[in-house]
């Protein structure tokens, strides 16, 4: 079938791609910030893409290689189909592998009940502020919102399915912290991660993608994502995908060097509790089209600022809780 064709069976909402800026200004903001925008918020060099991601969700099934999935860009293919997730069941134990590609289809989240390993790295500096991302407007899932420092998945390698002292999730952590915002494994060293806790939950993107994880927090004592297709000069807006994980928390104090990857990463932002607390009235407010990403809300939700005033007095060891894994919607 063709693409027209299966557009015109697609039940699509039309709308111009929200434009998302940076929201919030900081005097403490680190010189790796290049311009300023015409609103005076710092922000980082873009890397040149199409304004908007090319991908819809289509009535009949596409096979790979279809409008789709052809128009994924470069780099978010190959990690789609090379990196191998360690699929778990609800106890956080390994039953096997898949790549990234199938752990992120919404059809098969919800077929096989695909529950992949997960982790969210939460890294402050010494002034006990917070490092977000906004994610790159290439990422398959969740593109352009705002997030915790680093978000990703341990991949099914000797080094990364370590249990012993969630050495494998650490080694992940400082793997994708160096592939995504630039930080050398020598700032972030896996012994200064502190895994705080785990969560599951299932987070819908679009409906074609997904997450289904679980995921771990680590803490270190030193200091609407919208789809859309441009066809025929018309943007045509669908929500697609999801997520299914258990994400391990880590929790990180260090000064780093950062130098964002732009395939990864549109912008950062170090804020402290009480800029937080101005973006969350943005996001629910619709301002600015501001948008955080499904698992940083409910850590935001559940958890965050009780455990941010244990990251400022040093005694996050205090709430450490790996028995738990915590089921949030």
């Amino acid at each position: 079938m063709s693409l027209a064709s299966n557009l015109l069976n697609t039940t699509a909402r039309l709308s111009l791609a929200p434009k998302s800026s940076l929201f919030l200004s900081s005097s403490s903001s680190s010189s790796h910030f290049a311009h300023k925008s015409s609103l005076g918020f710092s922000l980082l060099p873009k890397k040149t893409f199409s304004p908007v991601s090319a991908r819809v969700s289509l009535s009949s099934k596409t096979a790979m290689g279809d409008a789709p999935d052809a128009a994924m860009d470069a780099v978010q293919r190959r990690l789609m189909f090379e990196d191998e997730c360690i699929l778990v069941d609800e106890n956080d134990r390994v039953v096997g592998h898949d790549n990234k590609y199938n752990c992120h289809l919404m059809e098969k989240i919800e077929k096989d009940n695909l529950l992949h390993r997960a982790f969210s790295v939460f890294l402050f500096n010494s002034k006990y502020e917070l490092l977000l991302q906004q994610r790159s407007g290439t990422k398959v899932t969740f593109p352009l919102v705002w997030t915790n420092t680093c978000c990703s998945h341990p991949l099914y390698r000797e080094s990364e399915l370590i249990e012993e002292e969630y050495l494998g999730v650490r080694n992940a952590a400082q793997r994708k912290l160096l592939d995504e915002l630039g930080i050398p494994a020598e700032d972030v060293p896996v012994d200064q991660f502190t895994p705080l806790g785990r969560i599951l939950y299932k987070a819908p993107s679009d409906g074609k993608w997904g997450e289904h994880e679980h995921a771990t927090l680590q803490y270190n004592d030193n200091f609407g994502f919208a789809s859309c297709l441009i066809y025929r000069n018309t943007i045509f807006m669908v929500e697609m995908a999801s997520k299914f994980t258990v994400d391990y928390l880590l929790f990180i104090i260090r000064d780093v060097n950062v130098h964002p990857n732009p395939d990864e990463v549109a912008d950062i932002k170090y804020i402290n509790r009480e800029e937080l607390k101005e973006l969350l009235r943005k996001v629910d407010a619709g301002e600015d089209g501001l948008k955080l990403s499904p698992w940083f809300r409910l850590v935001v939700d559940n958890f965050l600022f009780k455990w941010w005033e244990h990251v400022e007095k040093g005694t996050l060891n205090e709430i450490v809780d790996m028995k738990t894994i915590h089921k949030l919607t």
